[in-house]
């Protein structure tokens, strides 16, 4: 698919984000974490092509932001991936996230989504953020 880009067309919601985001680990502890700077969060699901890059590859070109992969179930083969993935319903609901591949770029200071759409690639989502990471 060289030369195909890909865009997602959602216009960004506004609304107040949380400051916490709450769930399990793939191992079943519990995790928190405090959101305290620009955070991307990506909703994944399994077997979705989309959401692969962000488990198992290097999101290099998001390098600037923390990155938070959530998903609404647990998947024992992420359990080996490079980046981790917590289980955590509640964010897709915190977020007003419907449904995943989805991503929900959070800033702090104002505690609000600035950002979201769907998920194609990591370089996808950097150019669709970048307008928000300079502001």
């Amino acid at each position: 698919m060289s030369g195909t880009r890909y865009h997602s067309f959602d216009a960004p919601r506004d609304r107040p984000a949380p400051r916490f985001l709450r769930g399990l680990t793939l191992d079943g502890e519990s995790w928190t974490r405090e959101i305290t700077e620009r955070t991307l969060i990506v909703a994944v699901k399994p077997d979705c092509d989309g959401c692969r890059e962000f488990v198992e590859g290097d999101v290099h070109p998001l390098a600037s932001l923390a990155v938070v992969v959530v998903s609404k179930t647990g998947n024992d083969d992420w359990k080996s991936h490079r980046r981790s993935v917590f289980v955590s319903p509640d964010a897709f609901t915190d977020l007003l996230i419907h449904s995943a591949p989805f991503y929900v770029l959070v800033d702090p200071e104002t505690a609000r989504v600035v950002c979201e759409g769907s998920v194609f690639s990591a370089a996808q989502v950097a150019e669709e953020i970048a307008a928000y990471e300079e502001s």
